[in-house]
């Protein structure tokens, strides 16, 4: 501030009134959001998603500081007390054609909600490390996706995450996973934006665990399924399981078949 601006403001009743207001507006006004996600970007495909829906029920959930997020419930009709968290990959939302999609119709079709949620995103031409600071907004958005869940009547809840949403959830698992959660399925994970978060979160995750990645997936998911095994047997042991589906890439494109079998297996093969 300048000395006449300086002058102005202290001489000026006026300017001290405006000031008082502005003091006291801003102490009561409510806190932003205190999000890094792209919140423009999770609106728009808010309404893209659901203008779209042809199966489920949009639902908002809130991660406890200020922030709604998308999620989709689709209810099963088997019965049962068992639900499954979907985690997309970068970038993109919690009905993605590739591999979202498909497992919420497979696991429909076999009578198993889901409930997808949308994860924190950044604009398209985000470089995945940007990613990190972001992994810190992770568990709010999980635990309210479980909570949900289980104010809904579900007490075992499976998490199946895709690329960087198995990433993500690795990161949260490690931390200790929340009661509900029973086992997870960590698909096309690599080893990690610094090339061994995701080893090192293998170590510490003790819940049952399919490690799910295709034969022809990228360079970095293939490379690093030595690693992975290793971590996660360190982990969870005997409840450790690593699965190559032949012939798919990083999304399962053509075979969403196999992915779904592979999935659904897995939670059937888990105790009640």
């Amino acid at each position: 501030m300048n000395s006449y601006a300086l002058r102005f403001l202290v001489c000026s009743p006026a300017a001290l009134v405006r000031l008082c207001l502005l003091l006291v507006c801003a102490s009561i006004a409510p806190p932003l959001a205190a999000t890094q996600s792209d919140v423009d970007k999770e609106q728009r495909w808010a309404e893209q998603v659901v203008d779209g829906l042809l199966d489920g029920d949009a639902i908002w959930l809130d991660d406890g500081d200020g922030h709604e997020f998308l999620g989709i419930l689709t209810e099963g009709d088997g019965g049962g007390e068992r639900a499954v968290i979907l985690l997309h990959g970068i970038g993109v939302h919690p009905n993605w054609p590739d591999v979202i999609y498909p497992l919420r119709e497979g696991l429909l079709e076999r009578g198993i909600t889901s409930l997808s949620i949308q994860l924190p995103i950044l604009a398209n031409e985000a470089d995945p490390a940007d990613y990190a600071p972001l992994f810190a907004e992770v568990p709010a958005r999980i635990d309210a996706a479980i909570e949900y869940l289980v104010d809904a009547g579900y007490r075992s809840v499976i998490i199946v995450a895709h690329s960087m949403g198995a990433s993500m959830a690795s990161h949260y698992l490690a931390r200790g996973a929340h009661d509900a959660i029973d086992s997870a399925v960590l698909i096309g994970m690599g080893p990690g934006l610094d090339g061994s978060a995701n080893i090192d979160a293998l170590t510490r995750i003790s819940v049952p665990l399919l490690d799910l990645y295709g034969s022809n997936d990228l360079p970095a998911v293939l490379e690093s399924a030595d690693r992975r095994a290793a971590a996660g047997l360190a982990g969870a042991g005997e409840g450790y399981r690593q699965v190559g589906v032949k012939g798919a890439n990083h999304f399962f494109q053509g075979h969403e078949q196999a992915l779904r079998q592979q999935v659904v297996g897995w939670l059937e093969r888990q105790p009640d």
